[in-house]
């Protein structure tokens, strides 16, 4: 007997068993209370994704709240525009199957953190019927602000960009008026419904027309219009312009294994740039046809001072929490988390990395202790990344490059000059995208550790 038992443990230690234990456990739920919690979670997941979060974050989380009320496994299948949600038991006749379409993104950082907070609470053992109550109050909730904080906090981002490349109260200033008017613009549009794809056109025009029309200041003599450089109202323009796009969340659903939805956030992504190329390209033929031609930068536009920068770093990232729906939490930790994330890119660059890899390691610092921030206090992840990536979106590099493009006239030179910077501002956004990418996968266990460790000095201390 003794020889037997040594045998199979060796045996063992070689190959597995054939015969493995049934585990599964089926809960009695009848058709009708599973259909109910597979809406509910499949809502959930629909609004999460419209808000803004990663389809990973949305199939994850449905699967929590179905598991919450016995049912298991739940199969989720989300694509860009539709999520489908299914349940079979072993031996049932029919699978119970629920579609949603996804209509548009529409990013709402409060709605998010209200959703989170909802989940918990299903986790916890809320009921059916008051986890759906709470979900139509949070789905039925309006927008946070109204239309003119909207335009405001738009604007002041565009300040924010002004105040990092050290301009003027005059440039400040421009940057203010032509970031509300192409805000403006794209409202107006937006209500007359009209693809998001002619807004970015139709604001990048206006606000590339103001910057050109600022040249004229230049004639009165006024002593702050003399060294005005309209290359900064335009590149705190496009910062506004792209302050919208999924980068991260495009190269975190391609790492997932998302394909279909990595793939259709990216031709957003990829279609809303071009519109912001095409209206800037528009902006720049009408200013040289009318006689505001404006030559291209030989130099990379310089920064301001280092406190200007981290002040602007600031102010960038308060806009975008606000015009994205936060609140006073989300808004605090994103601007300490743009601090943090600026403040990598700068030590990144003093040691010697170039601009891209400088502008990596920021997203990734930035991204790393957002994900342990999110989980600590509560707030959406997506929310703050976002505010603390964007003082890196290279801006001025896409202006300076389009401007070379349309001013090269014959010179091969210049133009060949103007795709290099074009190639450059597009390596940038790039490392951004995986740099953020990788602070919230190697921030994830890290939470999680973190997580582990505070469980238990709790329970030390019981």
């Amino acid at each position: 007997m003794a020889r037997r038992r040594i045998l199979s443990s060796l045996t063992s230690l070689v190959r597995t068993s054939d015969a493995s234990p049934a585990t599964e456990m089926l809960p009695i739920l009848d058709d009708a209370f599973a259909v109910r919690v597979l809406d509910l979670a499949i809502r959930i997941g629909e609004t999460m994704l419209v808000a803004g979060a990663s389809a990973s974050e949305v199939t994850l989380t449905i699967v929590r709240v179905a598991g919450a009320y016995g049912l298991d496994p739940v199969h989720v299948d989300v694509t860009y525009n539709s999520i489908t949600v299914a349940h079979h038991r072993s031996g049932a006749d029919r699978p119970i199957t629920l579609l949603r379409v996804v209509r548009g993104s529409a990013p709402d950082h409060q709605r998010l953190q209200r959703l989170q907070a909802l989940v918990i609470d299903i986790r916890a053992g809320a009921a059916l019927d008051d986890a759906v109550a709470a979900f139509r109050v949070i789905r039925r909730t309006p927008f946070r602000y109204h239309a003119p904080v909207v335009v405001v906090a738009q604007s002041l981002l565009a300040v924010g960009v002004a105040v990092m490349f050290g301009g003027n109260v005059l440039v400040i200033a421009l940057s203010f008026f032509a970031a509300a008017a192409a805000s403006i613009t794209q409202q107006l549009l937006a209500r007359a419904r009209v693809p998001f794809f002619f807004s970015q056109i139709a604001g990048a025009f206006v606000l590339t027309l103001v910057a050109a029309t600022a040249t004229l200041l230049r004639a009165t003599g006024w002593e702050l219009a003399v060294d005005i450089r309209p290359s900064v109202i335009v590149a705190s323009g496009i910062v506004l312009m792209l302050a919208g796009l999924t980068v991260v969340g495009a190269a975190q659903d391609a790492i997932d294994g998302f394909a279909l939805t990595a793939m259709g956030r990216i031709l957003e992504l990829t279609t809303q740039t071009l519109g912001v190329v095409l209206g800037i390209l528009a902006g720049l033929e009408t200013a040289r046809v009318i006689g505001l031609g404006m030559t291209a930068p030989d130099d990379v536009l310089p920064l301001g001072p280092v406190p200007a920068q981290f002040v602007g770093a600031g102010l960038i990232a308060l806009a975008v929490t606000v015009f994205n729906g936060a609140g006073l939490r989300i808004v605090v930790v994103s601007i300490v988390l743009s601090l943090v994330a600026w403040g990598g890119y700068l030590a990144a660059s003093a040691i010697g990395f170039e601009t891209a890899a400088a502008s990596g390691v920021g997203a990734f610092v930035g991204s790393l202790v957002g994900v342990v921030a999110a989980y600590r206090l509560h707030v959406p992840s997506v929310a703050i990344t976002t505010a603390a990536i964007l003082p890196m979106v290279p801006g001025a590099a896409v202006f300076r490059g389009l401007l070379g493009i349309v001013e090269s006239g014959d010179d091969a030179a210049v133009l060949l000059t103007g795709f290099t910077t074009l190639a450059a501002a597009a390596t940038i956004g790039i490392a951004l995208a995986v740099g953020a990418s990788l602070g919230i996968y190697v921030g994830q266990p890290l939470r999680a550790s973190l997580a582990s460790v505070t469980r238990t000095r709790a329970r030390v201390r019981v």
